[in-house]
């Protein structure tokens, strides 16, 4: 077959772009699809550790499980009616089924305006609120309009794992400052300031404390102000416990303290109200001296990801924070109170523990002198065999960067936490062991 020119230059055009596509184009060969750095890197860190655990329950006695900080676990504690009868009538309503403001409703943020009104000595306007999925979200923001790769946050240690999910995940690094048990868990202030660097993008303070149940005085605040202030450091404090303190101690917010350094305060219904799964929180920017007008717009910004919360439970915040009644409250930190005392009671008996009594929020963290129990390498160890001994799971302080402790939940009904305070005496009488050295160490000095 003979082809004329055209023909000829048709096919040779064809072949060289075939050619020259087949040289160029730089698609996947294979299904070879994998995950993004930022995806990688968010890690729990308890659920890392709890899934690592070898864990087998007595099946001859019923689980006690004082790992879950979730209040509504056991039933025994409940929102109240004044919450769940504002939220049908914001269903009824049909007034919130559509999308809100990417900040939250106006009513809402007056609402929570006027609600916080103890957080400043100023008006607290509504364009500095922020209503998020959470306070989780909204501890999220905040890292994410202050920090980027290269820069580093201060995290307290112990501290909720979150906040290293949070931080790490994005390439931020994390530098931890100490909580001091033997000070009821105030911060080690001169370790605190020798990390800060011009790097240092923000402090994270969390007051009243998970997994602490510290509450901070007002001159150690004040402390920690005059620290940020010297080196122009922003504050992200996590106070979703503001309102669980117990009698005697006080929750003083670190915005009402500040006069130059700007704080980021992040809360919620989450704990008070007992309606975690509401997935309501917020941010109130407190900036008297206009320093974080950036970052306000950033979080405008963040906003817009998810176009805002749940409009349902917005268009019930006014009536929930207006109406809820202070005896309803009161009698959660009764419970909250006496579980403690119950607890710190039991716990103190026991040799080879030194339980730390908490002033607020929903823990306990529990010393364990693991030298004393050498049949367990680590605080790991020991919790993991009180589980399958005892069927008692208290969190190992290796999941808030703080070993050799465990960290138990107070809001278990009261005949359960008896129940597992006594077979925690149970397990700690089985496995503890003198120390011989201590012991001829003092026969010596006797004799001599």
């Amino acid at each position: 077959m003979v082809t004329s020119g055209t023909e000829s230059n048709l096919i040779a055009n064809t072949t060289n772009s075939a050619t020259y596509l087949s040289n160029t184009v730089k698609g996947r060969t294979s299904w070879n699809i994998k995950t993004t750095t930022l995806a990688k890197k968010t890690i729990n860190r308890i659920r890392g550790i709890v899934e690592s655990l070898k864990i087998s329950p007595n099946p001859e006695k019923p689980m006690i499980p004082l790992t879950i900080g979730d209040p509504t676990t056991f039933g025994n504690l409940k929102a109240s009616s004044e919450t769940m009868k504002a939220v049908m009538e914001a269903v009824e309503s049909g007034k919130y089924n559509g999308y809100a403001h990417s900040q939250g409703h106006e009513a809402a943020r007056r609402a929570i305006a006027k609600y916080s009104a103890h957080q400043s000595s100023e008006e607290i306007k509504t364009e500095n609120i922020f209503i998020t999925s959470g306070c989780s979200s909204a501890l999220e923001y905040c890292i994410l309009a202050l920090a980027e790769r290269g820069q580093n946050v201060l995290l307290p240690r112990p501290g909720f794992c979150l906040y290293q999910t949070l931080v790490e995940g994005l390439n931020i690094e994390v530098r931890y400052y100490d909580l001091l048990p033997e000070k009821q868990w105030q911060a080690d202030l001169q370790q605190l300031e020798s990390m800060i660097d011009e790097n240092t993008a923000a402090l994270l303070i969390n007051n009243p404390s998970n997994p602490c149940g510290s509450v901070f005085s007002k001159e150690h605040l004040e402390n920690i102000l005059n620290i940020c202030e010297k080196y122009y450091l922003p504050i992200i404090a996590d106070e979703i416990y503001e309102h669980f303190v117990f009698p005697g101690s006080q929750h003083i917010a670190v915005s009402s303290l500040s006069r130059n350094v700007p704080v980021l305060s992040c809360g919620g219904l989450t704990k008070r109200f007992l309606v975690p799964g509401w997935r309501t929180g917020w941010i109130i920017v407190h900036d008297r001296g206009n320093r974080l007008v950036e970052v306000t717009a950033g979080l405008r910004n963040m906003c817009c990801r998810i176009l805002g919360s749940n409009t349902l439970i917005q268009g019930a915040i006014p009536a929930i924070l207006e109406n809820t009644p202070q005896i309803y409250f009161d009698e959660i930190i009764d419970v909250l109170h006496e579980n403690a005392k119950l607890t710190y009671n039991m716990l103190k008996q026991i040799r080879g523990l030194n339980p730390i009594m908490p002033n607020g929020a929903m823990y306990m963290m529990v010393g364990v002198n693991i030298d004393q129990f050498p049949e367990f390498k680590d605080d790991l160890h020991f919790v993991q065999e009180m589980v399958n001994e005892q069927s008692v799971f208290c969190l190992p302080g290796s999941c808030f960067e703080y070993p050799n402790y465990m960290r138990i939940v107070l809001t278990v009904p009261r005949e359960m936490l008896e129940e597992a305070c006594s077979r925690i005496t149970q397990f700690c009488e089985a496995h503890y062991k003198v120390d011989n050295s201590i012991i001829e160490s003092n026969l010596l000095n006797e004799t001599y």
